[in-house]
C-alpha cells in the first residue's frame, strides 16, 4: 500500500493509520477517504487501525471506464480487506452510498470477516420512488442531478449539491466556505463518468434484499434535516430491516454530519466500537 489492485487490475488508494481491531471506511458520493480524516484520526488515537480508500473513479484511485455497480463496488472492497490483512474481526462503516458497499458485502461476500457494521446518513435500502417504495425519490431527481453535472459540474458541486449536502441556509451547525471549497475540489477530481455511473448506482439499486444478510450488530446514524439521502426511505427503513440494529437519529442535522456532528458522530462509533458491538468475534 498505499495502493491496492483489484481483481480487474483498478489500482485502489488506501490510507492505513493505527494498529488495532480493523475498522473499514467508506466514503460518499461525490468525495473521497479523507471525508474521514477526523473520524479515522480519533480510531487509530484510540487504539484501532482506521482503513479508507478512495473508490474507483474518485480521489486518488483509478478511474476504469468500467465497474460502477455495487457488485463489483463490493469486491472491490474484498480486496482491499484481503490486501491490507483486515479479514477477521472488522468493522464495515458506510457513509451515504458507502453503505451499499456494506450491504452488498454482506450479501455477496457471505460478511465475511466482519463482526459489526454502521451505516452512517446511507442510502440504504433504497431510495428510488416504486409502488413498494412510495418514500423513495423520482427516476427524475438523479436525472436531474445527472443533467446538472453534464452542464457545469464545477457550478452545480460549488453551488448546488456541497452547500445542499451540509446543511448550508437551514442547520445552524453548518461549516464554513472553505470545507465547502475543499469538498467541491475533491469532487471534480473524479473522472466524469464515475460520477454519472454512481448516481445511478445509488439511486437505482435496491438493496432490501440484502438487509437479512446483516448478521451483526449494526448502528445506523441519519440526521432528520438530511435533504440529499431522507431519513425515511433510508435510516428508517434500513432499522427495520436489519434484525440486529440500532438506529440513532440526530435531530435536525443534514447529509454531512461526518462534519457538522463530527464530535458526536466520532464519540457514537468509538461507543459502539467498544460497546460490544464490534467486540472480537
Amino acid at each position: 500500500m498505499p495502493y491496492v489492485k483489484t481483481r480487474d487490475g483498478t489500482e485502489l488508494y488506501v490510507k492505513d493509520w493505527g494498529s488495532g481491531r480493523p475498522v473499514i471506511l467508506i466514503h460518499g458520493w461525490p468525495l473521497s477517504a479523507d471525508m474521514w480524516d477526523a473520524q479515522a484520526m480519533a480510531l487509530a488515537e484510540a487504539g484501532f487501525r482506521a482503513i479508507a480508500y478512495d473508490r474507483r473513479g474518485f480521489g486518488r484511485s483509478g478511474q476504469p471506464w468500467d465497474g460502477y455497480d455495487y457488485d463489483t463496488l463490493a469486491d472491490d472492497l474484498a480486496d482491499v480487506m484481503a490486501a491490507s490483512g483486515a479479514t477477521e474481526n472488522a468493522t464495515l462503516v458506510g457513509f451515504s452510498m458507502g453503505g451499499g458497499e456494506v450491504a452488498r458485502y454482506m450479501s455477496r461476500h457471505d460478511g465475511k470477516g466482519v463482526v459489526a457494521a454502521a451505516l452512517i446518513a446511507s442510502v440504504v435500502p433504497y431510495l428510488l420512488k416504486t409502488d413498494d417504495n412510495p418514500d423513495g425519490a423520482p427516476a427524475s431527481v438523479f436525472d436531474q442531478i445527472k443533467d446538472g453535472i453534464r452542464e457545469d459540474r464545477a457550478r452545480f458541486f460549488r453551488h448546488t449539491f456541497i452547500p445542499a449536502f451540509f446543511g448550508v441556509g437551514w442547520v445552524t451547525s453548518t461549516v464554513s466556505d472553505d470545507v465547502i471549497d475543499l469538498a467541491t475540489r475533491t469532487a471534480t477530481m473524479a473522472s466524469l463518468k464515475a460520477t454519472l455511473a454512481c448516481v445511478d448506482a445509488f439511486g437505482k439499486t435496491d438493496f432490501r434484499p440484502d438487509l437479512a444478510s446483516f448478521g451483526v450488530p449494526t448502528l445506523i446514524i441519519h440526521g432528520t434535516g438530511d435533504k440529499t439521502v431522507p431519513i425515511e426511505p433510508s435510516a428508517r427503513a434500513a432499522a427495520r430491516g436489519i434484525a440486529n440494529a440500532q438506529l440513532v437519529e440526530y435531530e435536525g442535522e443534514p447529509h454531512g454530519l461526518n462534519a457538522t456532528a463530527s464530535d458526536r458522530l466520532t464519540k457514537d462509533l468509538l461507543t459502539f466500537l467498544g460497546a460490544g458491538g464490534a467486540r472480537a468475534a
